[in-house]
């Protein structure tokens, strides 16, 4: 029913600037509108809503990755743009972050300024 149909991104912040500037700025998002309920970007064709809440719990697992074709190459740009990567306990992850998974995909995450967990993944 719905395979033929584009999904639509959504992931919450309290802080609409502070969203704007690390999801323009340091990802290299378009901003497409600002809303007053959401900050609305184009990824790659796939609209991201930034949804601007109150309260907000984050998640503690990826709620957003991005398919990347040199997962170095993006890795090493994140951290040069200030991303901070993130070390989990029990997985060999290596100078950078990222982990080789059983299957040969590699992963890096990260999180957002609200503590949204994010990932790159390369294939």
């Amino acid at each position: 029913m719905l395979g033929s149909h584009k999904i639509i991104a959504f992931v919450a912040t309290r802080d609409a600037l502070r969203a704007k500037v690390f999801y323009r700025d340091t990802l290299g998002l378009r901003l497409v509108s600002e809303e007053p309920f959401a900050l609305v970007f184009d990824a790659q064709g796939t609209m991201l809503r930034v949804s601007i809440v109150q309260q907000l719990a984050p998640a503690k697992h990826t709620v957003l990755g991005w398919d990347v074709p040199d997962i170095m190459a993006a890795a090493q740009d994140l951290q040069k743009a200030g991303v901070r990567f993130e070390r989990y306990e029990g997985l060999p992850q290596d100078e950078l972050g990222i982990w080789t998974a059983p299957g040969g995909a590699r992963v890096a995450w990260f999180k957002d300024p609200e503590g949204n967990v994010l990932s790159i993944t390369e294939f």
